[in-house]
């Protein structure tokens, strides 16, 4: 595709917004890197159409806002240890993402945004699920979040990664990255509070009795998949959806078996995610 005339236009009034007229395959200059950087922090996650990259130019892309992470349990393709491959097929025993997260939040710095191109989609099915944790934050009562401003929880790659190896037969030994993180979280760019917490890398909340932790998390899962916050992105081949880690969850349906859905992501790198109080 040629740039024309950018357009971004919200998917929903709380989250999401697609981008038309900016080809990602070329570099972007001053003007348009501001339309994208400005609409990711607006919308949280942002969508693109007709993207043919190449793993170079995802790759250039991604860097345009910071270093580019290498995933802890997923090999890259040769040559490109930054790209995670997102695949399944009629041979898949699981998919990734099935469950809701935030991208490697058991980092001790975890991904500030992910970049997702596919390149293959199902005939029907595969949308991937987006939910603002703003929103999600902004909906608990005021004695809530009091609550839970003070506490922090545990974050371990070890229980979801393990799984997965086991499930693929994946026997080689590996150690995987655990971090303490604020259970809500204070986005260093537009000082909003999200919540930060979910099944796939939250084991236990710190510094309270194991029933409150299970209390509290499960309260909290719950809530944060509620509809009201939520975008559900129907793919097509080379499109790209970027998502902002620090106040988003997602979740990617397989609703499409034995059909293929393949593509390739990169993470880019974040920060140590803090509280401060409003």
């Amino acid at each position: 595709m040629s740039d024309a005339t950018f357009q971004v236009k919200p998917c929903t009034a709380t989250i999401g917004a697609e981008i038309s007229g900016i080809d990602l395959c070329r570099p972007l200059d001053r003007t348009r890197f501001g339309v994208v950087y400005d609409a990711l922090m607006a919308h949280q996650v942002i969508f693109f159409r007709d993207q043919k990259l190449t793993l170079d130019q995802h790759k250039a892309f991604g860097r345009l806002f910071g270093g580019l992470m290498v995933h802890p349990n997923t090999k890259g393709p040769d040559g490109h240890p930054e790209i995670l491959p997102v695949h399944a097929d009629a041979n898949s025993k699981r998919i990734s993402g099935e469950r809701w997260h935030s991208d490697v939040s058991c980092e001790v710095e975890p991904p500030m945004g992910s970049i997702l191109n596919l390149k293959t989609i199902p005939p029907v099915g595969g949308d991937t699920v987006f939910a603002s944790m703003y929103a999600a934050y902004d909906a608990l009562s005021a004695p809530m979040k009091q609550f839970l401003a003070g506490l922090t929880a545990m974050h371990d790659g070890a229980p979801g990664y393990g799984k997965t190896n086991r499930i693929i037969g994946d026997a080689t030994p590996k150690t995987f990255p655990t971090a303490s993180h604020p259970v809500i979280r204070t986005h260093p760019t537009t000082g909003r509070q999200a919540i930060y917490v979910s099944p796939v890398f939250t084991t236990h909340i710190e510094n309270v009795p194991e029933a409150e932790s299970r209390a509290i998390l499960s309260f909290l899962f719950e809530h944060c998949a509620r509809p009201h916050w939520q975008v559900r992105f129907r793919w097509a081949a080379d499109s790209v959806a970027f998502w902002d880690n620090r106040c988003v969850q997602h979740i990617a349906m397989w609703d499409y078996f034995p059909a293929t859905r393949s593509g390739y992501r990169v993470t880019v790198k974040g920060d140590r995610p803090f509280y401060r109080a409003s």
